[in-house]
């Protein structure tokens, strides 16, 4: 009905140019628009055009390939040991810091990984670790969070990573501590730099007292870290962590009412585990999906650990040999469109 178009004229000054993009290809996904290619039948002579896919992040059939892709190559190269799914949680008082400082996202994923890798170092192993910022909670509001996932164990650091330490500890109440003094200390410095720009509400404060005492309050809060039981189903683990880091803000069959004025989408409430309703004037809900829409090349998933980018090809083979992990295909695969409609329907 035109509503991205009203929402883009009315507020054009504040949308950033990778949202533009990837909504221009949402629209655009499966039309001809994209390119096609002609399928033809050699005996009857009939044909059909299949448009080509927008390959968007910010797409939902498209985020669910990019999705099942990530699982069947995670399945087939991640070590077969026990894994850990850690969330990391901020108190909401910080939320419209990530949206003013969007840089600043940048620097929380090392922040999560780096605790892990001390906690870690101390007990003698070096883990495997991903990592994938949210930005989104299941009403879609703004709720910058970490999804972090380790290996319970890795190569033993005093053996110059030639064995393996089968099972390690993390304590929560340790976890928690170092999270919140590390986010406190990275808006404390970043203030101190002269580097943050503070939410319309906070503009009266002007020196570093002042913004310590304001960040105080958060300190003293509870925040949660939530740490799942370590698990050795690979499958199970691959498959529930592919919906997490891959999948876009919303998918299609959580919409379930739009007149043209208002659209209606469904949610997970977390605290009463009951499924909720919200109801939205339509730019509301365009607004509020698209503020998820991350910047061009920000990457939501990273490496860290010997899973880092750098020493992984050195450190994977040590790892497969000392799991007993043989044939171990490092080569990419990609699921087709048709095998994926084959599968489903």
């Amino acid at each position: 009905n035109g509503n991205w178009w009203k929402l883009f004229l009315k507020h054009r000054k504040l949308i950033r140019p990778s949202i533009v993009i990837n909504v221009l290809k949402f629209l655009t996904c499966r039309t001809t628009f994209l390119g096609y290619h002609i399928f033809s039948c050699l005996k009857c002579g009939r044909s059909i055009k299949v448009p080509h896919s927008c390959k968007s992040r910010f797409c939902s059939p498209c985020g669910k390939k990019a999705t099942d892709n990530w699982i069947k190559n995670k399945f087939n190269t991640l070590p077969k040991t026990k894994w850990q799914h850690i969330t990391f949680s901020i108190d909401e008082r910080l939320w419209p810091f990530f949206w003013h400082n969007r840089f600043v996202m940048n620097k929380i994923l090392a922040i999560a990984a780096d605790i892990i890798k001390t906690l870690s170092a101390k007990k003698d192993f070096l883990p495997g670790i991903f990592v994938a910022i949210h930005t989104f909670g299941r009403d879609l509001k703004r709720n910058p969070h970490i999804h972090l996932s380790t290996t319970v164990g890795g190569l033993r650091i005093s053996d110059r990573h030639n064995s393996w330490v089968h099972s390690a500890f993390f304590y929560h109440a340790v976890l928690k501590a170092k999270w919140k003094y590390a986010i406190i200390s990275l808006l404390l410095n970043e203030f101190k730099q002269g580097n943050l720009q503070l939410p319309n509400n906070l503009k009266h404060i002007k020196s570093i007292q002042s913004f310590y005492s304001w960040l105080q309050i958060s300190y003293r809060k509870t925040w949660v870290v939530h740490l799942q039981k370590p698990s050795s189903n690979m499958k199970q683990n691959v498959e529930y962590l592919g919906k997490y880091l891959k999948r876009p803000p919303i998918g299609e069959t959580r919409i379930k009412n739009y007149d043209g004025k208002f659209v209606t989408y469904q949610f997970l409430d977390h605290y009463t585990n009951t499924t909720q309703h919200l109801k939205l004037p339509v730019l509301d809900f365009i607004a509020r999906l698209i503020s998820h829409v991350p910047d061009k090349h920000f990457r939501n998933i990273r490496y860290y650990g010997f899973l880092a980018n750098r020493t992984s090809s050195k450190h994977l083979s040590v790892v497969y040999k000392l799991l007993n992990m043989a044939h171990v295909s490092l080569s990419k695969v990609s699921i087709l469109w048709k095998d994926l409609i084959k599968k489903t329907f």
